[in-house]
C-alpha cells in the first residue's frame, strides 16, 4: 500500500511540473531520480521543530575538470562507500555540501570551498555541469533548476521562470554596442538576486561612453564592483536591498552610480506612456531619453521589464 500511495504521489507531482512548464528528460532513470527528490524536498525531515535545507545534483554530463573554473569554486567529490541513500542525505545540506546521484545509481558527496546556494548559484551550477538541481533551501523555498529554467514551488503550485539566455534576442545591445555576456549576467542578477528575493531595483546598462541624459546623484561613487564576478554580486545585493534610485553599469558591467534619481524629460512624460508602478515608468521614461541605454526594472513583488527607447523589450510576471 505504502508503495502505491507513493507512486501515485509521484505521479500527480509530474503532472503539477508539466503543467507549469517543466518538462522531464524523457530519461526514464534520471526523471524518476528528480521527482524523488523534488518529494523529498517538499516533505522535508523535521527534527526538534528544525526543518532541514538538502540539495541534489543530478546527472551532471559535463567534464568535472571544467567544474572549478566554470563555477568559480573549489569542489570535492567524495565517495559515499555504499552508504544508504537516507544516510547520506542528512549531510547535503545545499549549500556547501550537495548529494550527487547519477542515472547510474553512482552517489557521492560534492563539497564546496564556500557556500553557493543562492538561487543564482544554483542557474550557474546547473549551466556549468550540465545537471538538473533540487534544493530546499534554509527558508523554506523549493527549486528545481535545469535547462528549462528555475522552478519554484510558492506551497501552493509551481512558477517557472524560463531560461534568461531566451530573453537576450529582444534586448540585445543595439548596433553591435555593449556586451552580450554583460547584458545577460545583468538579467540573471534582476531575476535570481533581485526579483527572487524581493528586492525592488533598476539596473541602468549604458555600453557607451557618452555622458547621459540629467540625472540626480544622491550616493558617494560605490566601489567599482563588477556585475560578472561571482564574489562581487552579494555587496551589490545587499547595498541595493537599502537603497531607492537606479544603480548606473558601464559597458564592461562596472557599477558606476547607485542610488542614482532618473529625471524624464518633458517630451519622455508627454511622449511615454507609465508602465505599472512608480519604477516601471521612471525606467521606461529614462530609457526613452538614453536610447543606447538598456533598463531593467525589478518591482520587490515580482514583475521584472526590460526596456529600450521608451519600449518594453521583455516584461516578466
Amino acid at each position: 500500500m505504502p508503495d502505491r500511495v507513493e507512486a501515485a504521489r509521484l505521479r500527480r507531482l509530474a503532472d503539477e511540473l508539466e503543467e507549469s512548464g517543466v518538462r522531464l528528460s524523457g530519461d526514464g532513470q534520471a526523471d524518476a531520480i528528480l521527482l524523488e527528490e523534488i518529494d523529498h524536498a517538499l516533505r522535508p525531515t523535521v527534527h526538534e521543530r528544525r526543518v532541514t535545507s538538502s540539495g541534489t545534483i543530478i546527472d551532471p554530463k559535463t567534464d568535472p575538470t571544467t567544474w572549478a573554473a566554470g563555477t568559480q569554486l573549489d569542489i570535492t567529490p567524495v565517495s559515499l562507500d555504499h552508504q544508504p541513500l537516507a544516510a547520506a542525505r542528512r549531510f547535503a545540506d545545499g549549500q556547501s555540501t550537495w548529494l550527487l546521484r547519477r542515472t547510474d545509481t553512482t552517489t557521492e558527496w560534492l563539497l564546496f570551498d564556500r557556500p553557493a546556494g543562492s538561487e543564482r548559484d544554483l542557474v550557474v551550477l546547473a549551466k556549468r555541469l550540465g545537471a538538473t538541481i533540487v534544493q530546499r533551501h534554509p527558508g523554506g523555498t523549493v527549486r528545481v533548476v535545469g535547462r528549462f529554467g528555475v522552478a519554484r514551488w510558492d506551497r501552493f503550485l509551481w512558477h517557472l521562470e524560463p531560461p534568461v539566455a531566451s530573453w537576450i534576442g529582444d534586448a540585445s545591445p543595439l548596433d553591435g554596442q555593449g556586451d552580450e555576456d554583460v547584458l545577460q549576467a545583468l538579467l540573471e542578477f534582476a531575476v535570481h538576486d533581485l526579483g527572487a528575493n524581493g528586492i525592488g531595483s533598476l539596473l541602468v546598462y549604458r555600453p557607451v561612453d557618452e555622458p547621459g541624459p540629467p540625472v540626480e546623484q544622491r550616493l558617494p561613487t560605490p566601489p567599482p564592483l563588477e556585475i560578472r564576478r561571482a564574489r562581487h554580486l552579494a555587496p551589490l545585493r545587499h547595498a541595493l536591498a537599502q537603497i531607492d534610485g537606479a544603480a548606473v553599469f558601464d559597458a564592461e558591467g562596472v557599477i558606476r552610480s547607485l542610488g542614482v534619481r532618473l529625471v524624464p524629460s518633458a517630451a519622455a512624460e508627454e511622449n511615454v506612456d507609465a508602465l505599472g508602478g512608480t519604477r516601471h515608468t521612471s525606467g521606461r521614461r529614462y530609457s526613452y531619453d538614453d536610447p543606447s541605454a538598456i533598463v531593467i526594472a525589478v518591482s520587490e513583488d515580482g514583475p521584472i521589464s526590460v526596456l529600450r527607447a521608451g519600449k518594453v523589450l521583455r516584461r516578466q510576471l
